[in-house]
């Protein structure tokens, strides 16, 4: 029999979106449209993606396939949208809309005036110059995807970015940027008015009707690591409402816990700073200013612990230094004390569980999630977790083609000689980046995270990122 020492761990990698998207179908009269197919085919290479010439090809391309539909405004304008959707229950439709109108529009105006905009799913902005299709038809089809999981088909836990603004063009400035981030550790969800926000929140389109006792079951709230919000958006017959006001304060008293991003240069916005924090949309800067307090406040990045002040005072890359910050709110002295409340405060907010569901411990995330200790039982019980983890870390290898990867030397020469079919789903779905978030390499994790492609080409990126990488790690005295 092995002996406890020689036991190995399995890694588990966790798959958001277990229904993976298998066709792309452009029906579009804009060649640029048309032609940001070849990005797909480049960097998803598993979508089967084709170019429909007519009406009647679009509705005899029934498919029981999860598809992803992607038109022009006029290739929807001609589609009889509802017939299709009929015959292809699993299927999203993506819009790409060349009018400025309906780049700008609540999706109510966009209707009245352009009434083909009721059969799209999802609306993005798409033009010549800031948005051109082929910057845009990534996170699109991404978006579509997660779009499929969150309603039809994952009972898992979820992780989701809930978005709301009525205005497409927001999107197409913000999406690519968000995945490249988050990668496949979450879900987006994208709402565009007050009732569509509430009934993906609570499963209710009126706030009257929600009732704490029922709200997890029927809506997504227990589910969203982060609320990115407009403040102005259409609530009822209201058009240009300040219902993000009202959502942002329902949403800090019913899930305290969510972190909050006011997308807004208005100056309503600056009213609610104690409730959010504020990113002024569309300002030089300002999609860099989101990735900096993503990564620090969703769990993403490193583990940052903060006074009320907002004031950083301890910060940690891994659990080992998690484990350290533990050891100071051990100490008998006023300091230890207050880290205490501190951290208090992050578990009643599951921000531990959160931190280590982003980082691919998630067994360690659900046995901690239910628990509610408080002081220094809350630290000796996080440290006795943590700890069992670090134990088993150097036995926790990543599987890949045959090959047990112990080690960044290992995962090297993984890559320099299983073919790049095999490899390519690892990184077309996060895996090698996970098996990295949890050995304790998150640069490296999120370098590699934003790659996607095919053949030897995917291979000799990874090849030289994880290369590099070693060579950084070992000058820092780090242990590849």
């Amino acid at each position: 029999m092995a002996s406890r020492d020689s036991r190995e761990y399995e890694f588990i990698p966790r798959i958001i979106n277990p229904v993976k998207m298998k066709r792309a179908r452009f029906f579009a009269a804009d060649g640029h449209v048309r032609e940001s197919r070849k990005v797909l085919v480049e960097k998803m290479p598993w979508l089967v993606t084709d170019v429909l010439p007519d009406p009647q090809s679009v509705l005899a391309a029934v498919s029981g396939e999860p598809s992803v539909f992607l038109f022009d405004d006029t290739g929807l304008a001609i589609l009889d949208a509802k017939a299709l959707r009929s015959r292809s229950p699993d299927s999203v439709f993506v819009l790409l809309s060349f009018q400025p109108y309906i780049q700008f529009a609540p999706p109510q105006a966009a209707a009245q005036k352009y009434p083909y905009t009721t059969g799209a799913d999802l609306v993005f902005a798409v033009n010549r110059d800031a948005f051109p299709p082929e910057s845009i038809i990534l996170p699109a089809v991404r978006a579509a995807e997660d779009l499929l999981n969150i309603k039809k088909h994952s009972s898992l836990r979820r992780f989701i970015f809930h978005i709301v603004d009525d205005e497409p063009r927001w999107f197409s400035q913000f999406l690519p940027v968000l995945y490249a981030i988050i990668g496949q550790r979450a879900d987006v969800m994208i709402t565009r008015t007050y009732e569509e926000s509430l009934s993906f929140l609570f499963g209710v389109e009126e706030e009257s009707k929600i009732r704490a006792e029922s709200r997890l079951p029927r809506g997504h709230g227990d589910d969203v690591v982060c609320l990115i919000t407009d403040i102005f958006f259409p609530k009822g017959d209201e058009l240009q409402s300040g219902a993000g006001r009202d959502l942002i304060r329902l949403v800090n008293r019913r899930f305290p816990r969510i972190p909050v991003i006011i997308a807004s240069k208005a100056k309503e916005a600056h009213e609610l700073q104690g409730l959010g924090f504020v990113l002024p949309k569309g300002d030089p800067g300002s999609l860099e200013k989101l990735r900096e307090h993503i990564l620090n406040f969703t769990g993403m990045g490193d583990f940052l612990v903060s006074d009320d002040e907002g004031r950083e005072l301890h910060r940690a890359k891994n659990i080992q230094e998690i484990c350290g910050i533990l050891l100071q709110a051990e100490k008998d002295n006023e300091e230890a004390r207050r880290l205490r409340q501190l951290l208090e405060n992050y578990g009643d907010k599951d921000k531990f569980s959160t931190w280590l569901y982003m980082h691919s411990y998630r067994e360690l995330g659900d046995r901690l999630r239910p628990r509610r200790s408080r002081g220094r039982e809350l630290i000796t019980l996080l440290k006795r977790n943590l700890q069992v983890e670090i134990a088993r870390l150097d036995r926790t290898p990543l599987a890949m083609g045959g090959e047990k990867i112990f080690h960044l030397p290992d995962l090297l020469a993984a890559l320099r000689s299983l073919p790049p079919e095999t490899i390519q789903p690892y990184s077309d779905n996060d895996i090698i980046s996970s098996w990295l978030d949890r050995r304790g390499y998150p640069e490296l994790a999120e370098e590699l995270r934003p790659i996607h492609g095919s053949g030897t080409e995917l291979r000799q990126t990874l090849v030289e990122i994880v290369d590099k990488w070693i060579t950084v790690y070992r000058e820092r005295d780090s242990r590849p």
